[in-house]
């Protein structure tokens, strides 16, 4: 189990992290770190003798935050931030149509299942939940629900 980051690494989040109870002064399931946000790695141990833990501190959040290595990628990697969170509710601002059948309607509202980042692009597509059925959406075709 050898570390992918070394210490003084800087390293971007890519995942929001909250509270898992571990944290003083906040509640649980509470927003620690905003996905996207950039640390610089102090210290490396391990969970349960099986996961690499980091210690990373968030300067601009003033935290000191520990974080598994899969939620973490080099700071100088591409990122592109997207705008909806996993389990968010969007609205279509668009109909979608399949072999020109119209199966959702413009304004209804779905469930993101997934977010998808495609780096060389710089565009963020999403899974979304609808009426029982999952679409690829690109972030342009959705909006907050009114």
């Amino acid at each position: 189990m050898q570390p992918a980051f070394e210490y003084g690494t800087e390293v971007r989040v890519i995942r929001n992290v909250r509270n898992d109870g571990t944290y003083p002064g906040m509640e649980v399931g509470e927003l620690l770190v905003k996905r996207g946000a950039v640390g610089c790695i102090y210290d490396v141990g391990s969970y349960l003798q099986d996961q690499v833990i980091y210690r990373v501190h968030f300067l601009d959040e003033a935290k000191t935050v520990g974080c598994r290595e899969e939620e973490l990628i080099l700071a100088s990697d591409p990122w592109v931030p997207n705008k909806y969170e996993f389990n968010q509710k969007v609205e279509t601002i668009v109909p979608i149509k399949v072999d020109g059948e119209v199966i959702v309607e413009q304004g209804t509202v779905g469930l993101v299942m997934k977010i998808l980042r495609d780096s060389e692009k710089g565009v963020v597509n999403y899974h979304v939940h609808f009426q029982n059925r999952m679409f690829q959406m690109p972030e342009v075709a959705l909006k907050e629900p009114a």
